[in-house]
């Protein structure tokens, strides 16, 4: 498989939206279908690394699929309210580097 960079993700994304699922849908729909997403997720994530078990209408689910459901809503709502997720990450590891230099080194809990 091919590694593809943030931009060409959300490229291929609109791409999909426009010539197979008609058109976005709103935005605050696309809200809530990321917090199912995220919630999908989270369940898969507490039976595999938590103390839950399994449901039967888990045992087909897998963790990557599902970080890609999440990752593919929120490329929808990035697409549609304009932004562009390879600058905004970058400016987020900018801002990270710089507020937490030293703070994670220094911190006795990660030790």
């Amino acid at each position: 498989m091919n590694d593809i960079t943030l931009n060409e993700a959300q490229q291929k994304v609109d791409t999909w939206i426009k010539q197979v699922g008609v058109r976005y849908f709103s935005e605050l729909t696309n809200l809530g279908i990321l917090m199912e997403e995220v919630g999908e997720l989270s369940r898969l994530m507490v039976r595999i690394y938590g103390e839950q078990s399994f449901k039967e209408s888990d045992q087909e689910r897998k963790l990557d699929e599902e970080m890609a459901d999440v990752l593919w809503v929120l490329i929808c709502l990035a697409n549609q309210t304009g932004v562009n997720l390879a600058d905004a990450l970058q400016r987020s590891m900018d801002r990270k580097n710089l507020r937490d230099a030293e703070r994670h080194i220094n911190n006795d809990k990660l030790k």
